[in-house]
């Protein structure tokens, strides 16, 4: 029995991520029909920004609501450790419409001891992913109560760690040190790359840019396209005030990576509107398009199901 499938109550241990902007219901069900965990990131199944956090729940109350009408399968809602109001009420939802699981983003160092015991108190399952990940980290939060701890490496698309460190690393380290099932996430989108994160000591996966180029993904059909004709060797790596960012080179893109190059931090060519921007409109110059370092492996836009398919093809429960 593997851990991660009977937590999270699928068929194979795969977790599509909640990237900002760019998921929706019918992404999230399209997953957990074919076996995996769905979820909804901020803004998901939206084009425009919530004028403020009571709008944006009730956005997200509505997009679980379609998601549940499309699947019986399991999804789970991203809830950003910041402190916003935002991010309160998006919890809040979560509970009321008995989603059950959490995926909690934490870009602090140090982990809030009340943080995790507060929401199991609350019924929810918790997906911990610490945005900069340590060994120091993981175990605090497997004391905290985690069920699930995933280990991002610096091969990961959207906000990456800020220390470089592999995905193989940071893998093996943290499944080494920790008692709960790990899920490694950065570079996985095929077959190869999931044994290999089960080799490193792993018991599922944790996928983004691998369901961004996905017929069911949001996104326009022009950054599916620019994500499959992609070369690694053209990747631009650049920074907001959070975190680096690994870029698929368009007008915005380098611009960005010019800046940062000669010191100056980029924060407002690289954030969520550009995102929406680039990757949710299609208009590559002026927004940008972030993706993992394994880029060149996707090779064509396909179905959820054919995805998982391919890339769950050796697992064996």
């Amino acid at each position: 029995m593997n851990r991660v499938a009977d937590i999270l109550k699928v068929k194979y241990p795969i977790i599509q991520a909640p990237m900002t902007w760019l998921t929706s219901a019918e992404l999230a069900a399209s997953v957990a029909n074919a076996g995996g965990m769905g979820s909804l990131g901020p803004n998901a199944g939206q084009t425009m920004p919530a004028k403020d956090a009571e709008e944006a729940a009730e956005q997200l109350r509505a997009e679980i609501r379609k998601t549940q009408s499309l699947t019986k399968g399991s999804f789970a809602i991203n809830y950003i450790n910041d402190g916003s109001e935002f991010s309160k009420k998006f919890l809040d939802v979560t509970v009321e419409e008995n989603v059950g699981y959490v995926i909690v983003c934490d870009p602090f160092e140090a982990l809030d001891p009340d943080m995790i015991p507060s929401m199991k108190e609350r019924g929810l399952t918790i997906i911990y992913r610490q945005s900069d990940p340590t060994v120091k980290g993981a175990l605090a939060a497997e004391k905290a109560g985690a069920d699930i701890i995933v280990a991002t490496g610096y091969d990961e698309g959207g906000g990456m760690p800020k220390r470089p460190v592999g995905t193989m690393t940071i893998t093996a380290a943290i499944a080494d040190a920790v008692s709960v099932p790990v899920m490694a996430a950065g570079g996985i989108v095929n077959r190869r790359t999931v044994n290999a994160a089960f080799a490193l000591g792993a018991e599922g996966v944790f996928c983004g840019t691998r369901f961004l180029a996905a017929k069911e993904s949001p996104i326009s059909e022009i950054t599916k396209k620019d994500i499959v004709d992609a070369d690694m060797d053209d990747l631009l790596i650049t920074a907001n005030q959070f975190c680096p960012w690994r870029c698929i080179p368009h007008e915005q893109s380098r611009l960005a990576y010019e800046r940062y190059q000669k010191g100056d931090i980029p924060s407002d060519l690289i954030d969520g509107g550009s995102f929406r921007t680039g990757m949710l409109l299609g208009d590559l110059d002026h927004g940008i398009v972030t993706v993992n370092n394994a880029v060149n492996l996707i090779k064509s836009v396909e179905s959820c199901q054919d995805i998982i398919n391919e890339m769950m093809a050796d697992y064996k429960g």
